[in-house]
């Protein structure tokens, strides 16, 4: 993975082409959201690659939590502050929008093999989320998403590691957690970090479900039927 090749950076600001962001998703992720093609209508760059982004240019810290906050549109100029401050935003350089406010403290790690190895193991453990993870966790709650509208939102993550003196870490789902509100459930995916055998951190991704109804065995193994064709056939492409 050459992650230089799915944006380019200028001056303090970072740009992704609907190209980029899709063949991110595809090839790196295992992510196959329609709203993440190229030529979809509501395009989306995925939330795993500014979390990349930010990792490549910043390098990596013991403690970091990413919440996202809008979704960002393909060949809009981000800006990229000083690498300097703990906390900060990555925001829309001509509307000001923001997209990703980033917080981070402890000892500082650069951009290097290894991180990238952290980096590739997460974007493709959160491109597994559905259906691997969170059809079973609906499914335990008696609840699943709108099979017409689907909508599933990454909202936020945090990382927690002991070291960062690692070499090639690995990520592992640890546990789950769905809190329901009438149609709305925050989902908890809680990870380990490992490295060659040793547990090193931990952390934690929300995602929010919207349209929740009573849980459809047919309904859902519909929707995971589609999707994996859709995975077939478009990986296949």
């Amino acid at each position: 993975m050459v992650l230089e090749t799915f944006y380019q950076c200028q001056q303090g600001t970072v740009t992704i082409t609907a190209e980029q962001a899709s063949r991110f998703a595809k090839r790196v992720a295992g992510d196959f959201n329609p709203i993440h093609d190229a030529d979809a209508k509501r395009f989306c760059v995925p939330g795993d690659l500014l979390f990349a982004v930010v990792l490549k240019e910043y390098g990596i810290q013991q403690t970091m939590d990413f919440k996202f906050e809008g979704m960002l549109s393909a060949d809009r100029t981000i800006s990229l502050p000083d690498a300097s401050l703990n906390q900060f935003s990555i925001q829309d350089v001509e509307s000001d929008k923001t997209y990703l406010q980033v917080s981070r403290a402890g000892a500082n790690r650069a951009y290097d093999d290894s991180v990238e190895a952290l980096i590739r193991n997460y974007v493709s453990f959160s491109g597994q989320n559905f259906p691997y993870i969170l059809v079973p966790l609906m499914e335990r709650h008696d609840v699943m998403i709108n099979p017409a509208r689907p909508l599933v939102m990454y909202e936020s993550m945090s990382l927690t590691l002991e070291t960062l003196d690692f070499e090639q870490p690995e990520l592992s789902l640890a546990s789950t957690e769905l809190d329901v509100n009438g149609k709305r459930g925050d989902a908890y995916l809680n990870f380990e970090i490992h490295d060659q055998g040793k547990l090193i951190g931990q952390g934690r991704k929300k995602m929010v479900l919207s349209g929740l109804r009573p849980f459809c065995s047919e309904q859902m193994a519909a929707m995971e039927q589609a999707y994996l064709e859709r995975k077939e056939n478009v990986g296949a492409a």
